[in-house]
Parts: C-alpha cells; sequence; structure tokens
C-alpha cells in the first residue's frame, strides 16, 4: 500500500528544475515516483508509508531548492504572491542599474551602437559599479540554480544565463583593467534584468491560469452562525461540529455541508456544481457549504465540515488533477532535459566557429555565443501543457464538469465509443405516472385518487410514483380499511367499504375483471416500454395507470451531440429488451446492450475496447466496475461522494449535454498544448540559429543578446497568455 505526500517547491526556474527535483525525490529510498509541476510549484510522491515527510524535504533541499509540506492551493496562492513580489523587487533594483548602464555602454561611449559624439569620463568604471550589483546580487539566484543543477550532474535554465552573461561580463573587466576596446557589461546587466522581468510577467500570467480554484476556495465563508444550547452565536468555520444546528439567513453563504431541518428558500449553486437555477431547499433536503441562501431563513443540521466538505473535494479533486501530467508532457520532458546541455555545445561551436573558424573578434564570437545560450532557454516548452491543463480543467469545474488530470484531458478527445447506462443516466431513475386512462365515465383524478390511496400504505417503488402523482395534483387521499399485497400480481383494498384492485393481467384474470376494447391501449403503452397497472371494482375495470422511469429532458439533444462529434453511442441495462429499445427509440441510439447483470457490464466495455477509445458515463455506484474498466469513466450523480471518487469525469450537474462539453473541452486543451508547443518549438528551432549568426554572411544582420533576452522572456509570457485564452472559448 503507498501513501502520497504533496510539497510546495520553492525556486524552480524552469522545466529543466522540474527534472532535478523528481531525480532527487526518486532516490529516497522507498520513494516509487515523484511528479513534480512547474506552474503549480508542486511535487506529487507516492511511496511506501515508511518514508517521511523530513526526508523528502531533505532530498528536495540537497538537490538545492526549498521545501514544505503543502497546503494546496492557499498555499499555491501565497507562494504565487511571495513569487511576484520577489521578482518585482528584484526587476526593479535591475532597472536602476541595467537602465543607467545601457545608456552609458549604448550612447556614452565611442564604442556604442549609437554613440552621440561626447564620451563620459570614466565611463567603463562606472559600467563596472553597474552591472557588478546586477551580476552577483540580482542575479545570485542564477548561479544558485545552476550550481545545483550541476551538483546533480544537469544543467537547466540557470545555467545558460549563468554562463553567458559571466562571459560577457568578465571579457569586460579583462577589457576594463588591460586597456582594451569594446566592453559588455551593459549587455550582461541587461540581459539579466531582461529574465527577471520575464520571470516577473510569467509568475503574474501563471496566477492567472489557476482563477478558477481560487475563486472555490474563496467561496467557503470564514464564520457560521449555530445554535448550541439554545442560543445563536458566531463562530468560525473551523469550529463548527457535525450535529450543529446552523441558521443560514437570506443572501448568506453556506458555510458547510448538512441537511435541512427547518425552513424553506432557494439555493444559488452555480459555483459548485455550473447548475444555474437556485435549488428549492425544504426539510430533509441537502445543502452544499460555499453556496448561497437566496430567499429564505434555514437552519440546517451539520453533516461534513472541515477538509470532508464538498467543495473541499473538489478544491482536493482540481489541485490533484492540475498536478498530474498529461502524456504528451513527457515529450516536453524528454526535450527540457536534454536540451540545454545540447544548447551549451551549440554556444561553444558557435564561438570557436566565428572565431577561429572565420577570423572575427574575440568580442564578435562572444556575442554570438552569449545568443545562442540567452535565446534558448526552455522556459515556454516547460509551460506550455501544465498552464493550459490548468485553464482547462479550471474552466470544466465552473461549468460543474470535474476532470481528474491531464491524463484524463488528453485521452477524452480520443473518445470513438460511448456507452451510457439507461437508469439514472439516460433516465431520470425514479418511476414516474405516465398516463392515466380512464374507462366510462370514470375520470383520470378518480382513478389516480382511488389508486393513490389504496397505494398509500404500499413501499413499492411504483406505488411511490402513483401516490406522488396524486400528491403533485393536490389530490386528497383517503386511508384504506383493509390492504393486501399479492406478490407479482397487484394489490387489494376496501375504500369506503367498497373493494378495489390494482394490478396486472394476471390479478385481472384471477378476480374476473376485463378491460374490452382499452386492450390495445394497454399493449400501445407497453409496447412503449411503460409497466401498466388496471384498477378495477370487483369485475369492473375502472382504468389503467401507466409508469415508466422517464428519459430526461437532455437525453436526446446530448445523444444527437455526440453523434455529430463522430462517437458512436450505446446504451446498456438490466431492463428486458423491449423496455430497453422503447428508451433507445426516445433518445436516438440503435445500439443496445439488454439485459446485462451489473457485473457484465465490464465485460462489454471490454470488448469494444478493441475497437477504439471507450468512455462509460454511469451513476457512479452500481456502474463502478464498467467505469473503471473504461479508457474514460463518467460519472453521474450531482456530486455525491461515490461519483466523485468512482469517475475520471464527473458531471455535477446531471446534465447529459455535460458529455458533450467534456470532449469539446478536451479538444480545445489539446489544441492549446499543441499551438503552445508548435511556438515554443518553432521559435527555438527558428532562433538558435538567427542567434549563431548564419545570417549575417548574407546579410550582415546579428542578433543582440539583449534583443535576444527579450524574445525569450516574452516567448514564456506568450505561451501562458495562450494559455489563458482558452477561458474565453465556448464549450
Amino acid at each position: 500500500m503507498s501513501k502520497t505526500t504533496a510539497l510546495s517547491v520553492t525556486g524552480m526556474h524552469c522545466a529543466s528544475c522540474t527534472k532535478i527535483i523528481s531525480r532527487a525525490l526518486q532516490k529516497v529510498p522507498g520513494v516509487k515516483s515523484a511528479n513534480v509541476n512547474f506552474s503549480t510549484s508542486r511535487a506529487t510522491v507516492d511511496h511506501e508509508p515508511s518514508v517521511d515527510m523530513t526526508s523528502l524535504i531533505a532530498a528536495v533541499k540537497k538537490a538545492g531548492y526549498g521545501a514544505s509540506p503543502s497546503q494546496g492551493s492557499k498555499d499555491e496562492a501565497k507562494n504565487r504572491a511571495r513569487e511576484i513580489r520577489h521578482y518585482g523587487r528584484l526587476l526593479l533594483a535591475g532597472l536602476l542599474f541595467s537602465y543607467p548602464a545601457l545608456i552609458i555602454g549604448m550612447f556614452l561611449m565611442e564604442d556604442g551602437l549609437f554613440f552621440i559624439g561626447t564620451e563620459l569620463p570614466y565611463a567603463p568604471f562606472l559600467l563596472l559599479a553597474l552591472s557588478t550589483p546586477v551580476q552577483f546580487i540580482i542575479g545570485w539566484g542564477f548561479y544558485k540554480g545552476s550550481w545545483a543543477a550541476l551538483k546533480n550532474r544537469s544543467a537547466n535554465m540557470d545555467s545558460l544565463i549563468a554562463i553567458g552573461t559571466s562571459a560577457a561580463y568578465a571579457y569586460s573587466v579583462y577589457l576594463v583593467f588591460s586597456g582594451g576596446m569594446g566592453q559588455y557589461f551593459e549587455v550582461s546587466a541587461t540581459l539579466i534584468t531582461l529574465v527577471i522581468m520575464g520571470k516577473f510577467l510569467e509568475a503574474k500570467a501563471k496566477g492567472k491560469t489557476s482563477e478558477a480554484i481560487a475563486k472555490l476556495i474563496g467561496l467557503a465563508p470564514k464564520n457560521a452562525i449555530v445554535v448550541r444550547a439554545g442560543k445563536e452565536m458566531t463562530v468560525p468555520i473551523s469550529e463548527v461540529a457535525v450535529g450543529d444546528i446552523v441558521l443560514v439567513r437570506p443572501g448568506e453563504k453556506i458555510p458547510v455541508d448538512g441537511t435541512v431541518v427547518e425552513g424553506n428558500s432557494s439555493v444559488d449553486e452555480s459555483m459548485v456544481t455550473g447548475e444555474s437555477i437556485p435549488v428549492e431547499k425544504r426539510k430533509g433536503s441537502p445543502v452544499i457549504g460555499g453556496t448561497i441562501n437566496k430567499n429564505g431563513s434555514l437552519r440546517f443540521s451539520a453533516t461534513k465540515v472541515g477538509s470532508d466538505t464538498m467543495l473541499a473535494q473538489i478544491v482536493r479533486l482540481i489541485e490533484d488533477a492540475q498536478g498530474r501530467k498529461a502524456p504528451i508532457q513527457r515529450f516536453a520532458d524528454a526535450v527540457s532535459s536534454y536540451f540545454v546541455p545540447v544548447v551549451i555545445v551549440i554556444s561553444v561551436i558557435t564561438f570557436l566557429a566565428w572565431r577561429f573558424g572565420a577570423g572575427e573578434p574575440v568580442s564578435f564570437a562572444l556575442l554570438t555565443a552569449v545568443a545562442v545560450l540567452v535565446i534558448a532557454c526552455p522556459c515556454s516548452l516547460g509551460l506550455a501543457t501544465p498552464t493550459a491543463i490548468m485553464v482547462g480543467t479550471g474552466k470544466g469545474a465552473r461549468r460543474g464538469i470535474l476532470i481528474k488530470g491531464g491524463d484524463v484531458l488528453e485521452k477524452a478527445h480520443h473518445i470513438t465509443h460511448l456507452i451510457f447506462d439507461k437508469t439514472g443516466t439516460l433516465t431520470v431513475g425514479k418511476p414516474q405516472v405516465t398516463d392515466i386512462v380512464p374507462f366510462g365515465k370514470t375520470t383520470a383524478d378518480e382513478v389516480l385518487r382511488i389508486a393513490a390511496s389504496i397505494e398509500k400504505e404500499s413501499e413499492h417503488p411504483l406505488a411511490e410514483a402513483i401516490v406522488g402523482k396524486a400528491s403533485e395534483s393536490s389530490i386528497k387521499l383517503e386511508k384504506p380499511s383493509r390492504f393486501e399485497a399479492v406478490t407479482g400480481k397487484g394489490v387489494l383494498a376496501t375504500l369506503n367499504k367498497k373493494s378495489y384492485s390494482l394490478g396486472n393481467n394476471k390479478m385481472m384474470a384471477d378476480l374476473g375483471a376485463s378491460i374490452g376494447s382499452f386492450s390495445e391501449r394497454m399493449a400501445a403503452l407497453e409496447s412503449e416500454g411503460k409497466t401498466v397497472m388496471i384498477l378495477s371494482s370487483g369485475r369492473m375495470a375502472l382504468g389503467l395507470i401507466a409508469v415508466a422511469d422517464v428519459v430526461k429532458e437532455n437525453s436526446k439533444k446530448a445523444v444527437d451531440l455526440l453523434k455529430k462529434q463522430g462517437v458512436k453511442v450505446y446504451m446498456i441495462t438490466g431492463d428486458n429488451k423491449r423496455t430497453a429499445e422503447a428508451i433507445a427509440r426516445q433518445v436516438g441510439i440503435t445500439n443496445i446492450f439488454a439485459e446485462v447483470l451489473p457485473h457484465e457490464k465490464a465485460g462489454h466495455v471490454k470488448t469494444l475496447q478493441e475497437k477504439g477509445t471507450v468512455a462509460m458515463v454511469g451513476d457512479g455506484i452500481n456502474d463502478a466496475p464498467a467505469l473503471a474498466q473504461a479508457d474514460i469513466g463518467i460519472a453521474m450523480g450531482s456530486g455525491t461522494d461515490v461519483a466523485i471518487e468512482s469517475g475520471d469525469i464527473v458531471l455535477m450537474r446531471n446534465d447529459l449535454i455535460d458529455v458533450s462539453r467534456a470532449i469539446i473541452l478536451s479538444k480545445q486543451t489539446m489544441r492549446k498544448i499543441r499551438q503552445n508547443m508548435f511556438w515554443a518549438l518553432f521559435y527555438n528551432i527558428l532562433g538558435i540559429p538567427v542567434a549563431a549568426g548564419v545570417l549575417y554572411p548574407f546579410t550582415g544582420w546579428l542578433l543582440s543578446p539583449i534583443i535576444a533576452g527579450l524574445a525569450m522572456a516574452l516567448s514564456s509570457v506568450s505561451v501562458v497568455s495562450n494559455s489563458i485564452l482558452l477561458k474565453y472559448k465556448r464549450i
């Protein structure tokens, strides 16, 4: 049995850092796997129970990074804010030193690119004084990161920046004290400042990718009004205990999960379930923490508090989802791990080729080598997948579609076959009265009144449907003086000293009652998959009542949308073939598995998996084996605990159209990931040769290291920004 531990990691600068930390954690005895997410600065470690938190944190620190037990998204938000403040201060300090250095180096020195004709006295020494704090104080993090990578026999973005700027700085120091012309202090100082600027913008942009989860966390109120010893008192939400009676007034947020014991109101559950229409609540109704009470006071008994509430479960699920890598991320990780050492080699070759092959001055060869190092930083590649997944899972959560990870999100867009369970998924899951057919002078209301009065004492699901229909119609019921259930046939009762029966054809045959010309109507109702009961008084039939598990309002539309997406749709049920075919006709499904026992459902899923990627949609309880067997298990259930646990995707609203929306969201997210990866790779493939000077012999055009640094910073920001655009796509 393994245990999972989440760590909050600090000090990561690029995708290569994740590889170093993963490797360090996997060296700890008892650790099975370690997944480090650059976007969330979070490490998820699967390990033996014997491995303690201290040894994991020590391994991360030994690798040159910081670590602490993760507090989830609250922790991430704090780290993000701290990161933004940190880079903001460094950026401000960098600008104070590098901007004057850039002006002096470009305009006020004889060898400056835009020399104005008047040289500033002691300009080289001024530049040395301005660039040194930038190089070794503001840029200290790059040295620290590159040393950590070197200790782990690796290289990362810090290595590229540290090597490139150190080479420019050291060569400039040599020129100043040897009396030579040409120095590049402003280049090294400006490069470090530009990279810091990129990190600052990147941190701010990454914060926007997790807005959805931040909003969910913000739903929980700080305090609750509880009734103890007959007195109302306001307590912090952390002090609410299971069993407490909680009071919620109109307009207030419901603090924890519970069951209403007093009051009537409507509750806005949209932020948790995605359902925009307020839900009516009365005695016995469940309420969800974080939702908003609209127009009436409620008292409810707390059933789940703290980390057990549905809101806390959803937040935890999204946090885990955003930490799970999509398979496509492996490609980016593999590229990043080899990329930096290859770039260093290309940089060295560039220097040697220009200096000794083409005979260019050391200054020229150095500039091209530094430009190669700077422009090739693989940050944008490392951000391509996780940022899109964070936005995609967050967007789904806002619509009540909970997706349990990048691997699920990636797999969902490959779905070719989809199986719907019938009962509770395509249908409401509770029998309802669909038809009342009175005979002779008997009215429909009279048939319903007698039948409901008879069935009032019964606990059979069909009886509940009839009594429920009478309640909806506000029909006053009477109490029978005699009630007898006849197994497999129906019920007998006495009402106002008159004998009645409600049952099937077998019961009517026993009583000698006949429905005469209405037999065709009864056959037609049964052909629609409905259960038909006959009401009689002695031998005289009074009418028919048809009961069925009705199709959900959006079932047909959902099936049609899936067909348009090219998905082959199936229905699976334990019902007989006639009932199954009747429901299938209503929703537009032609592929049916009928009379299937619960344990046999997984076998049908397995058979279809030979033809393609299979998704199974069920209620998350009796369909658990089939959901587990499917490539993607999609659980219905309006957010029940079992549904959240059993499905890869959970549809909180119980709306089947969300199945189609989940597939669309998957396709949109994968499109963004591919766009991000294309631009990240295209940028490097194009940028490295240009930085190396391949165009110089033909055009005389050479890429300045400063421009390379700016381009590198903006490439990361553009990838994150492209992911954020996913929020505005319709699903």
